[in-house]
């Protein structure tokens, strides 16, 4: 028995020995992805899409459209409901009155804001203007690309041209007074022309995050197929608005 014993107990030991000096296999496991931002409840709010993500492919992909609108959106959403909290009377009041008169505010906020709903107020803007078939401009819109902007192929040109110049961050608009003039300018990071007194009719964000997934450092690429995304209707009903006096953001 003793010697049996002795046996068993040298096998074992071999067993150990053997799965011990074995390469250990490690399965990696993929990292999930980050989610989206919890957007703090409070008076602003985060505009759903009028379409699907994938509704602009391959211009844009679905990804980016994903990532644009449901974290970097709702993130300036989120920071700004936080700031709220303090300070209730930015929720109250309307967007354009609030980013027209930055002046106005405490500069324990001002930073926050100018760049919060600055992004609030340009994004809400640049989904409304997008839109699958699109179709081309036509009436007092196009009328006015012809008589402000030297027609529609060199405004296009030309908008393409000042969005790839914007160094950095930021955006290229298309201004729009009362009386229905159109001007092309750009503006830093989340700055709008509406901290001007301006009202924005249309504008595209050339912030890497709005296409660098599909065109990497290629950002005069993603501007001339962004013409594929514009919805026009929606445009005239901007311009609509903007001669009436109630354009807002």
């Amino acid at each position: 028995m003793l010697s049996m014993s002795r046996r068993h107990l040298m096998l074992a030991a071999t067993g150990l020995a053997a799965a011990a000096a074995a390469p250990r296999i490690v399965f990696a496991q993929a990292a999930a992805p980050a989610p989206a931002p919890a957007a703090a409840t409070g008076p602003f709010t985060l505009p759903p899409l009028t379409y699907p993500t994938n509704a602009f492919e391959p211009h844009i992909d679905a990804k980016t459209m994903e990532i644009h609108h449901d974290r970097h959106h709702a993130a300036y959403v989120a920071n700004m409901n936080n700031a709220a909290k303090t300070n209730p009377q930015l929720g109250t009041a309307k967007i354009e009155n609030v980013l027209g008169n930055l002046n106005a505010l405490d500069d324990s906020i001002k930073f926050t804001v100018r760049n919060n709903l600055g992004g609030h107020a340009n994004h809400t803007m640049f989904w409304q203007i997008m839109g699958p078939n699109g179709g081309k401009p036509e009436g007092e819109v196009l009328a006015a690309i012809d008589r402000d902007l030297g027609g529609l192929e060199k405004f296009q040109n030309d908008f393409n041209a000042a969005g790839g110049r914007q160094f950095g961050s930021g955006w290229v608009f298309v201004t729009v007074t009362k009386d229905g003039k159109l001007a092309i300018e750009t503006r830093p990071n989340q700055d709008s022309p509406i901290m001007d007194g301006k009202r924005a009719l249309m504008g595209n964000d050339v912030w890497e995050h709005a296409y660098y997934l599909n065109y990497q450092n290629r950002r005069a690429d993603y501007l001339k197929a962004w013409w594929n995304t514009v919805n026009w209707a929606k445009i005239a009903e901007r311009y609509a608005a903007a001669k009436a006096g109630t354009l807002g953001v």
